[in-house]
């Protein structure tokens, strides 16, 4: 049996994608996944926890490498971090010299540089995603050692070298193709729901979003009367979703049972999503295209650049240039602004007949409708039959 690679990790957002090509791929054709990533942090256990694990062990493995942080600026870490990256090469050189991988596919993060460049040394194809509407340092590094350079957004390859851009293939971003075809009555099972109202799906990421709880916290009296809160807290915040609970038991009570706070959504979350009327969340590049993959309206509230490199409000900006979200930025995130703009897109009406959303809806849909895992899949088998340069 063939074998492939696939590399990316540091958080979900480099792994979770590349799931979804991997279970894309390995349901066409047979072949052996290795994923390799950190040795430390979170990689291992989300690829192993993932469907396509779950079903086939045997099909797909974990390798975990040292990983080194890439910084643009200075820091006495660098000089630690030069001898990890120096010993993932190593590591990487000797695994693909025993795998001999048909082609070695990057996810980004800091931990797919040294596969990356250890598969160039050894003449193996190498193809890299981004997900986001600007490449990160890793994506860079790796773009110089890739056969393809497969970006999320066509705008993208005008950030890249000019030399580098023959490279670029547009292909949108992979989800789970299980995003497409998610079950409301599943998720209103999952959730409990009894009323007819709509859902508001807060997305705080596996982590949570101080920012955004706190958003939903100061907006909560108002928004249990008109929707049912589902909210993604994050585990380490539960205690201000119990808290967000109780107040409203006292204040409340009748409309208590509509928020309803959960740590983190698993293998539900098609199915939770495909239910929700509105999404409102960061604007991470795997939340804003699985949100865009179940064709719901957005309510987008970016992390700003003192937080990060600003890949979010790129991401943010393009969905609200394309008719599929709203965004919420700096002084704006306040209850009042959040509450008119709830009211400015209809949710005090009927919404069922509210052509702004259904707008919105199908701008959300149509971005994320070729299905981005299956086009990245049907593109990586041609390595399998060709020189592919």
């Amino acid at each position: 049996m063939k074998c492939v690679v696939f590399t990316g990790g540091g958080t979900g957002g480099h792994i979770f994608p590349g799931l979804a090509v991997a279970e894309a791929l390995s349901s066409s054709l047979e072949c052996r996944i290795v994923w390799i990533g950190s040795a430390k942090g979170v990689d291992r256990k989300i690829v192993e926890s993932s469907e396509l694990y779950s079903a086939s062990p045997s099909v797909l493995e974990f390798i975990g490498i040292p990983a080194g942080k890439l910084r643009r600026y200075f820091s006495f870490q660098n000089f630690i971090d030069v001898f990890k990256v120096a010993a993932g090469f190593i590591k990487s050189f000797f695994i693909l010299l025993k795998l001999k991988p048909v082609f070695v596919f990057s996810k980004g993060g800091f931990v797919s540089v040294p596969p990356c460049a250890a598969a160039k040394f050894l003449k193996i194809p190498v193809i890299t995603h981004e997900c986001d509407f600007s490449p990160g340092l890793a994506t860079r590094i790796n773009s110089k050692f890739a056969n393809r350079i497969l970006v999320s957004y066509q705008e993208t390859a005008e950030l890249l070298p000019a030399s580098l851009r023959s490279k670029v293939i547009c292909t949108g971003n992979p989800v789970r193709l299980s995003f497409y075809s998610g079950r409301p009555e599943k998720g209103r099972s999952f959730l409990n729901i009894k009323s007819d109202l709509p859902v508001l799906f807060v997305l705080g990421g596996s982590l949570g979003a101080r920012q955004l709880n706190d958003l939903i916290s100061d907006s909560i009296e108002y928004l249990v009367k008109h929707f049912v809160v589902v909210h993604q807290i994050g585990e380490a915040n539960m205690d201000q979703g119990q808290k967000i609970k109780e107040g409203l038991l006292k204040s409340s009570p009748e409309f208590a049972e509509n928020y309803k706070p959960y740590p983190f959504i698993k293998k539900e979350m098609a199915d939770v999503l495909s239910l929700s009327s509105i999404v409102v969340s960061r604007a991470g590049a795997n939340t804003v295209w699985e949100s865009a993959a179940a064709g719901k309206p957005m309510i987008l509230v970016p992390l700003e650049k003192g937080s990060s490199r600003g890949d979010q409000i790129e991401n943010a900006e393009f969905f609200k240039k394309k008719g599929a979200a709203e965004i919420l930025l700096g002084e704006d995130v306040r209850p009042d602004i959040f509450i008119r703009l709830l009211r400015d897109l209809g949710f005090e009406e009927n919404i069922s007949g509210n052509e702004r959303l259904k707008n919105m809806a199908l701008a959300s849909a149509a971005l994320a409708g070729e299905k981005p895992a299956i086009v990245i899949a049907d593109f990586l088998k041609s390595f399998f039959t060709s020189k592919n340069e």
